[in-house]
C-alpha cells in the first residue's frame, strides 16, 4: 500500500489518472488492481493488489482494499485494473461493490490492456469507444510534473525488489570476511567489560549508540559506510536496545532510507532483520509503501518471527497512515509518545 505525500498532480482525465498511477505507486503496475483515493479533488492515497487467480473469489481481497481506502478518510475513489479482461473485470467489479458498500463514491472504473484503456462506467462511444483509447504516459503533463518534482516510476515491481536485493558476487565474500571481524571485535568488547557490566550490556549499548550516530553522520555528509562499518553496525543492531535507539532516530528522511537500504543490502543474511525493519519504517514514514513492502517481504522471508517487521507488515496491510502514529516510536518511556520535531522547509 502506498500513501501519496508528494507534490500534487493535476488529474483532469482518465489518461491523466493513468499517467499519475506509476508515480503514486513508485512503479508501473501490471496484473494489478489499483484504487486511487480522493478527498475533495485531491489524491490522498493509492493502494495496489495483485489480481486474484482466475479460480479465486475476488470478493474478500476487494473488501480488504476498500477497508484500506476507507481508513484514509477518503470520500471517493477511482478503480483501475491492469491486465487481460477476463481477469480484470471480476476484480474491478468486486472492488467497485466493496467501495460503494463502504460509503465511497466510485468516480470511474478503468481497465488497461496492451496500452489501451476502457471505462466500465462510460457508454459514450465518442468518449469511450469500444476498441478503447490508446494512451501515452510519456506525453502527459502529469508525467512531466512528476519527473520535475523528482518522483520516480520504476519499470515494474521487480525493479523495486532489485533495489533491496542483497549484494552478491565478489563483494559478498569481502562482506562475509568483514562480518567475521565484527564478531571477533564484539567478543573482545564483551570480554573486556568490567565485572559490574553484566554480559557487557553497557559496553554494547555504548558501542551501538556510537555506531548508529556515526553512520547517520556519515550519511548526512554523503559518505558511504565501509564494509567493516556495515558489518559492525548490523551485528550491534541484533541487540534490541541498540535497534530501538536506531529506530528512535529514524524518520522518513531520504538519508534514513538511503542508509538503511545500503546496510540492508550489504549485511549478512542472518543480520538483515533490524536494518530491513528500519528501512521499512523509514519508507512507511515517507509514504513509500511499496518500498516498505518489498523490504518487509525479504526480511520476513528470512526472519518470519521478527516482531518489528511483523508489526510494520500489519500496519501496511491495514493501510494505517503515518499521521495516525505521529511521534512513534518512543521506546525510552513505555506508554509515552513524544512529538516529533517538525523540520523547517528549505533547510
Amino acid at each position: 500500500m502506498t500513501s501519496t505525500e508528494h507534490p500534487r498532480l493535476a488529474v483532469r482525465s482518465p489518461a491523466d489518472m493513468l499517467a499519475a498511477v506509476p508515480y503514486l505507486l513508485g512503479f508501473h503496475p501490471a496484473d494489478s488492481v489499483v484504487a486511487v483515493a480522493l478527498r475533495g479533488r485531491r489524491i490522498i492515497f493509492a493502494a495496489r493488489a495483485d489480481l486474484p487467480d482466475p479460480s479465486a473469489d475476488p470478493v474478500e481481497p476487494a473488501r480488504h482494499l476498500a477497508r484500506v481506502i476507507h481508513r484514509q478518510g477518503a470520500e471517493a475513489a477511482t478503480v483501475i485494473g491492469y491486465g487481460p479482461p477476463d481477469r480484470v473485470t471480476p476484480s474491478v467489479d468486486a472492488v467497485r461493490a466493496a467501495l460503494t458498500g463502504a460509503g465511497l463514491d466510485v468516480l470511474d472504473a478503468l481497465r488497461v490492456t496492451d496500452g489501451r484503456w476502457w471505462s466500465y462506467l462510460c457508454a459514450e462511444a465518442d468518449c469511450c469507444p469500444p476498441e478503447g483509447r490508446r494512451y501515452d504516459p510519456a506525453a502527459s503533463q502529469v508525467t512531466a510534473t512528476a519527473v520535475f518534482a523528482g518522483q520516480v516510476a520504476l519499470p515494474d515491481r521487480a525493479a523495486l525488489v532489485a533495489q533491496v536485493s542483497p549484494v552478491d558476487g565478489p563483494s559478498r565474500a569481502v562482506l562475509r570476511a568483514a562480518a567475521v571481524r565484527a564478531e571477533q571485535r564484539m567478543t573482545e568488547l564483551v570480554g573486556q567489560a568490567p565485572a559490574s557490566d553484566l554480559l557487557g550490556g553497557r559496553a554494547l549499548r555504548s558501542a551501538g549508540v556510537a555506531a548508529v550516530r556515526a553512520a547517520q553522520r556519515r550519511q548526512r555528509h554523503g559518505e558511504r559506510l565501509d564494509d567493516d562499518e556495515v558489518a559492525w553496525l548490523s551485528l550491534l543492531l541484533t541487540h534490541l536496545p541498540i535497534r530501538d535507539h536506531a529506530w528512535e532516530r529514524t524518520d522518513g528522511r531520504d538519508g534514513d532510507i538511503a542508509l538503511w537500504t545500503d546496510v540492508f543490502r550489504r549485511a549478512e543474511p542472518e543480520l538483515i532483520a533490524a536494518p530491513g525493519a528500519l528501512l521499512a519504517f523509514a519508507a512507511w514514514r515517507a509514504g513509500q509503501g511499496a518500498l516498505a513492502a518489498v523490504a518487509l517481504e525479504r526480511t520476513l522471508g528470512l526472519h518470519p518471527a521478527y516482531s518489528l517487521a511483523l508489526l510494520l507488515d500489519d500496519l501496511l496491510r491495514r493501510g494505517v497512515p503515518p499521521s495516525d502514529l505521529d511521534g512513534w516510536p518512543s521506546v525510552g518511556m513505555p506508554g509515552v509518545v513524544r512529538p516529533r520535531r517538525r523540520r523547517r522547509r528549505g533547510r
